[in-house]
């Protein structure tokens, strides 16, 4: 038995349940991917009004199937801000740092990564109602399995298992060291007073790490591929209570793609509902295309963000899962700008 770890973007459960001859382990992803907008897109650091970002998210994912033990379980958490304002006239230069940690499998596959992030971003025209930014993103990754809890067909003789006896251990590695390279455009619009836009591209994996546990393999065969994204967002401000927010998030790495698309609804309550820190709600409904239907659903409280996601699969993994699905929670806060900078140029449609 061959074995391969790459982030190529799908499979470790199939591979798992199935005793295929390549595994391979699928990029983090989370429902609601606009808890982690450093992950999506570099560009996206510091697209916020205020003076700082901090969230933070858990998902947890293919309990049935796999068993407590070896569940997907996915922590990631993120903090970015301005750190240079008023470049040229109202441009400003933004800072982040984003990790995660994944654990998936009865081998617990563990991948720890770390992201530096810089965005520069230009009010273009007058009105300062359009602003393109551009980011470049630097990273770590440490990914590592825990090679005796694998099993593997030549450690039976005459129907007795003895373990640690294969031949596949003496390629196996025990994990290994990456360093990522990721950039992003974005540029966001305002519609009236009250809607707006962006569109995102993005580009990971520039400098093709190397990834495998094995020390055999040809390095042409386990150069992470570059994986290419774009995210388009709107809200859609129907009156001063009332907003619609659709999002459709793409992804494609060598042969794979995900393509995830839905709306939030958003509904702000209370004597303040017209300012931009009221009270509100919101729910949600989102497809992952041949994968997932999702809904989210939260409230939003004194610059608070509290989100929840559920996942039912819809994929031939189903009837494994159970029809169980993944969970997520996440929690975010906008540190609000001091009153030095109220007459500030805002951000368009920080939608991520």
């Amino acid at each position: 038995m061959k074995c391969k770890i790459t982030l190529a973007g799908a499979g470790l459960v199939a591979a798992m349940m199935f005793n295929t001859n390549t595994a391979k382990a699928q990029d983090v992803h989370f429902t609601q991917f606009d808890a982690t907008p450093l992950i999506i897109n570099p560009a996206f650091t510091g697209a916020f009004n205020g003076q700082l970002r901090a969230s933070a998210i858990y998902r947890d994912q293919w309990r049935s199937a796999m068993g407590n033990k070896a569940a997907f379980r996915t922590y990631a958490a993120g903090v970015d801000m301005p750190i240079v304002t008023d470049i040229s006239v109202d441009d400003y230069l933004a800072l982040g740092v984003q990790l995660y940690n994944d654990r998936a499998g009865d081998a617990n596959l563990n991948n720890f990564s770390a992201f530096l992030s810089l965005a520069y971003h230009k009010f273009l025209g007058t009105n300062g109602r359009s602003v393109l930014s551009a980011g470049l993103q630097g990273g770590y990754s440490n990914k590592n399995l825990d090679i005796a809890k694998l099993y593997f067909g030549d450690e039976y003789y005459s129907g007795q298992w003895v373990p640690g006896t294969s031949s596949q251990h003496g390629i196996l590695g025990k994990g290994f060291q990456s360093f990522l390279v990721n950039g992003g455009l974005s540029y966001s619009q305002a519609v009236g007073a009250r809607s707006g836009f962006v569109l995102g591209v993005g580009v990971n994996n520039v400098n093709f790490p190397v990834e495998s546990i094995t020390t055999t393999d040809n390095t042409a065969d386990i150069n992470l591929k570059i994986r290419y994204t774009g995210q388009i967002g709107a809200i859609i401000g129907v009156n001063q209570s009332f907003s619609i927010r659709p999002a459709v998030l793409i992804q494609t790495q060598a042969t794979a793609m995900e393509v995830v698309a839905g709306s939030e609804f958003r509904l702000k309550y209370g004597n303040y509902s017209h300012t931009p820190d009221a009270s509100a709600v919101f729910a949600g409904l989102w497809y992952r295309h041949g994968d997932a239907v999702m809904a989210t659903a939260g409230v939003e409280f004194k610059r608070f963000r509290i989100g929840f996601a559920y996942d039912m699969n819809i994929s031939t993994l189903k009837d494994y899962a159970k029809n169980n699905g993944g969970f997520e929670v996440m929690v975010r806060y906008i540190l609000p700008s001091s009153l030095s900078y109220q007459n500030t140029r805002e951000y368009p449609c920080g939608r991520f």
